[in-house]
């Protein structure tokens, strides 16, 4: 008898020289791939056919588009039908091929994955403690902050408790499109009867899952069927608007192996899940505790936290087999009806047994609000300590930090060699860097953590990492309203604020900024910084103190001198705007030195010495000369010079206190009459600005700061237009925007359409120059035609400062004309409809004022205060009434080419501006108008936002 051939090898015939690489890989680097290629690809070799038609595959090249998914049975034919590959009906799976001679345990693995049935699964009943219900005291003192807890009764009276299945769900709910909870950067969304649909046929390793925190906006009558339990009723969040507060809340709805890999809840909060449908199985560890099997990086020059983990299924069924018992986690299997409270900090990872509906909760109370502050303040360090305890640190730290409470450490650790293979950024030695009884040092307190903040990092100067659970804006006001609105809980307050503003640093500077000038001591009320912006300020009394921190000192002195020579200028020019701006007290240094606070008084003209001593180039300036101002601004922002090094030197600037209130805080109480008015007052106003003579230019390349007295200008080498010297910072500064362009946007992102990330530099001028006025001078050469303008930059809805209407009687049929507005008339206060509630007074904070096209300034007028209301800009423009173009229908040089006619659109200009815009401007556009996020050009998003402008036409000249 003959022997048996040996088995065919087909995988080195099929894949030839590539053969050597693994499976994982090759899978890897056809999911960069597009779909045609993996079409084409597909028929090279029988090897190819099997790996370009893995279902995991096509779902990854799916997913990857965003958007609305409509499942087509397989993630191949979806994918297909929304490229428009192939028609809906269209059969694209046809007779599957089968080949033998290969193996490949890599796809075993997933195929088994994807196919597993967990029923089977025998758990124990966990270790998670299930009790019935607890008094608030009782979980205070138990579980609040200090372990998982399971109950089992917080749901019983639920209206959800017996509604919410998919069959009771589905007839109500079935056009509502839900967010869907998957590893992709992009958004996706599914309308739950195709979801459901999905659902009953899939077979996915990581099932899609539907995680929405947007779900009481899209299907409110949901929100009824349940409530907060009585033990989580305190929410620290509930004090922000609800368009302020972060993610909070979440409808999770998932199939059978689906479930959320391992994380740390979202700014170190704490949370309860409510079970109404199926079985979930979870796992937790406590903080500082990484799960076998996950890696956390932490972002060195941003704090952005990100963690890598297999996916819940993987998890379950690869590693924790592995586990020694004294390594395993926390356990449960939580049950319809139950409640699962988890504490801040915990790792936890849930595993849905069977088809589950869950609801789930964030919050802040007494016993995290540290904990979420700590995790907003800048800097790496004590990130990855508060996810990954003393291996995120090296050696030698861990030794000058003393923990102090003591927490279980059988309860906190476990084996040295659960770590071996994590890599945590940024820990630099070898497997976990740690002996024992130094990790066994690690503990939850909030002392001993706030131990590894860094110094040197300042919550106004440093960057703010991208996935903090709140933004800086927010996070400012949410603070400054807790200390208002709960004064028997400010002991508690103040340290977080300390911990997240370096609230005791900015407040010892008040306090000797008050006693130098007399100003009345600062209050209580009055102890942390109010608004949003990136300076801390203060109202004190009838005073406003702005302390300038953002972007180091050489930053703020020129926004801080700049504004002083804005001031100095309206004074002797005697413009009209200077009665709609705060009069300025004192201005001046605050000096940190061995330990104590002082000031050096300065209104912005000649050096005090501790300047000088920074900065000795400008040494020989003279006293009446502003050598920080605004030109010095615009050299400096060119030159991107480094902020001078550590010198505890900020200038601050104390104004009279506006009465009323700020606009962002009143608009939803106005009329809008009001805001019609206001949109006048704004028109006049910035008229005024724009229409201020510009200070003479200095020579920042000489060592003596002189004045320029020659006017020559200069040529773009692109087009060879005449620049005079005042655009040419402006337009350079532009220009590097430009360089860097699609970078800028990509890091941006979503909502900014991809397919116009793209397009934005073929629809940019190639020099934007072009984007100026110019007309022909004597010598039949081109120039632009005009000078630049004062540009405020940051006309905002809480920089506009409204007072309470007067009651009189009487009408004036001219009120909304302007003409009185500027003089801040009487009359100012009547409308055809009676007293106006709030009139608009003053513009404030100018730390951001430019020089530029005036053009700019009406970005943030109307994306902002305006919120593309395009009535509201048509009555700007009325009290504006200053040109925004001034070429002429012969004024278009003839290097322009066919595109000729965009360059005398206002709309285009606006467009441009925003695309080359130091703010993400182009995520409130896509934001207000969301039909654009699916515009093929940006031309018809200029046409829909700055469409208006066309029809423009000024009467001054």
């Amino acid at each position: 008898m003959e022997p048996l051939p040996p088995p065919r090898d087909r995988r080195v015939d099929a894949l030839g020289d590539l053969c050597v690489l693994p499976d994982e890989v090759l899978c890897a680097i056809l999911d960069l791939l597009p779909p045609s290629d993996l079409g084409r690809l597909a028929c090279v070799s029988s090897v190819m056919y099997i790996l370009c038609n893995e279902e995991p595959l096509w779902m990854s090249k799916c997913l990857s588009t965003g958007g609305l998914i409509e499942y087509k049975g397989s993630w191949r034919k979806t994918t297909l039908c929304r490229l428009n590959l192939c028609a809906e009906n269209e059969e694209v799976d046809h007779k599957t091929l089968h080949f033998d001679g290969f193996n490949s345990l890599f796809l075993y693995r997933r195929w088994y994955r994807r196919f597993t049935a967990l029923s089977a699964f025998s758990f124990d009943s966990g270790t998670v403690e299930r009790i019935k219900d607890l008094s608030l005291d009782e979980f205070k003192a138990q579980y609040d902050g200090q372990k998982p807890v399971l109950l089992t009764e917080l749901a019983e009276t639920w209206p959800a408790r017996t509604n919410w299945t998919i069959d009771q769900l589905l007839p109500s709910y079935g056009d509502v499109a839900f967010r869907i909870s998957q590893r992709s950067p992009q958004k996706i969304r599914m309308k739950f009867k195709d979801y459901v649909s999905y659902m009953e046929v899939q077979h996915d390793e990581d099932p899609l899952y539907i995680f929405d925190d947007k779900f009481g906006e899209s299907a409110p009558a949901l929100l009824e069927d349940y409530s907060v339990p009585h033990l989580f009723h305190e929410d620290f969040f509930d004090i922000l608007d609800h368009d302020q507060r972060p993610p909070f809340r979440w409808l999770i709805i998932g199939p059978e192996r689906s479930g959320a890999s391992w994380h740390v809840d979202p700014g170190l909060t704490s949370a309860w899940n409510t079970l109404l449908c199926g079985r979930k199985r979870w796992a937790l560890y406590p903080p500082g505790r990484v799960p076998a099997g996950v890696t956390v990086h932490v972002n060195e020059e941003d704090g952005d936290v990100n963690i890598e983990s297999p996916t819940s299924l993987q998890w379950w069924l690869d590693i924790y087999p592995q586990l020694a018992d004294h390594d395993k986690p926390l356990e449960c299997t939580q049950l319809p009806g139950e409640t699962i409270f988890v504490p801040s900090g915990w790792w936890h990872c849930v595993l849905n047994l069977e088809t589950s509906i869950a609801v789930t909760q964030n919050f802040v109370n007494p016993s995290n609000f540290l904990f979420v502050c700590l995790d907003m303040a800048p800097g790496h360090r004590v990130k990855g300590v508060c996810r990954a305890g003393l291996l995120a640190i090296p050696d030698e730290d861990s030794r000058d930090v003393e923990p102090n409470n003591s927490m279980d450490i059988e309860e906190l650790n476990h084996c040295e060699t659960t770590h071996k293979e994590k890599k945590l950024k940024p820990c630099t030695n070898g497997s976990n860097g740690y002996a024992k009884e130094e990790y066994q040092t690690f503990s939850y307190d909030i002392d001993f953590l706030s131990g590894f903040l860094e110094e040197e990092r300042d919550h106004y100067v440093s960057l703010w990492s991208p996935t903090n659970y709140i933004g800086q804006r927010e996070m400012r006001e949410w603070l400054h309203r807790l200390w208002i609105a709960k004064p028997a809980e400010r002991q508690l307050i103040w340290k977080g604020a300390c911990l997240t503003l370096n609230a005791d640093k900015w407040y010892a500077c008040l306090v000797e900024i008050c006693q130098r000038h007399m100003l009345p001591s600062p209050l209580d009320d009055e102890k942390l910084p109010v608004g949003t912006g990136s300076n801390p300020v203060f109202l004190v009394s009838n005073y406003v103190i702005k302390i300038y921190v953002e972007g180091g000192l050489e930053s703020t002195i020129h926004g801080f001198d700049t504004e002083l020579e804005f001031y100095n200028l309206l004074y002797k020019v005697n413009s009209p705007l200077k009665e709609h701006v705060p009069d300025i007290v004192a201005s001046g240094f605050i000096v940190h030195e061995n330990g104590v606070y002082r000031t050096v008084p300065w209104n912005g003209k000649g050096l005090p010495e501790v300047i000088a001593n920074c900065f000795p180039e400008k040494v020989t300036s003279s006293d009446d000369c502003f050598s920080f101002g605004v030109w010095s601004k615009k050299q400096f922002e060119l030159r991107r010079s480094e902020a001078v090094s550590e010198t505890r030197i900020w200038p601050y600037l104390v104004t009279k206190r506006c009465k009323g209130d700020i606009f962002a805080h009143i608009r939803n109480t106005l009329s809008k009459d009001d805001v019609l008015h206001l949109a006048s007052f704004l028109g006049v106003q910035l008229r005024n600005l724009h229409l201020l003579p510009l200070p003479q230019m200095l020579n920042a390349s000489e060592s003596k700061v002189d004045h320029i007295k020659s006017t020559t200008e200069k040529f773009s080498d692109l087009t060879g237009l005449k620049i005079s010297p005042k655009w040419k910072p402006v337009i350079d500064i532009l220009e590097e925007r430009k360089e860097s362009i699609r970078n800028r946007l990509v890091q941006w992102g979503d909502p900014i359409p991809e397919l116009l990330i793209e397009k934005a530099e073929e629809y940019l001028p190639q020099d934007l120059a072009l984007l100026l006025d110019f007309e022909k001078d004597v010598d039949g050469l081109y120039r632009i035609c005009h000078s630049p303008s004062w540009i405020h930059s940051d006309i905002m809805d809480d920089n506009i400062h409204m007072e309470p209407g007067l009651p009189m009687n009487g009408f004036d049929e001219d009120a909304l004309t302007g003409g009185s507005i500027g003089n801040g008339g009487e009359n100012q206060f009547i409308t055809k409809g009676g007293p106006r509630k709030w009139i608009p007074t003053h513009i404030i904070d100018f730390s951001d004022l430019s020089i530029g096209d005036p053009l700019y300034d009406l970005i943030p007028l109307y994306l902002d205060v305006f919120r593309g209301d395009v009535s509201l800009l048509k009555k700007f423009l009325e009290s504006y009434n200053l040109p925004l173009s001034r070429r002429a229908a012969d004024h278009t040089p003839p290097y322009c080419g066919s595109a000729e006619n965009k360059f005398k659109r206002i709309s285009y200009r606006a467009t441009c501006y925003c695309i080359l815009h130091e703010e993400n401007v182009l995520g409130a556009i896509f934001s207000l108008w969301k039909e654009l996020r699916t515009a093929t050009s940006w031309q018809i998003v200029e046409e829909a936002v700055w469409g208006e402008l066309n029809n423009y036409q000024s009467t001054l000249t």
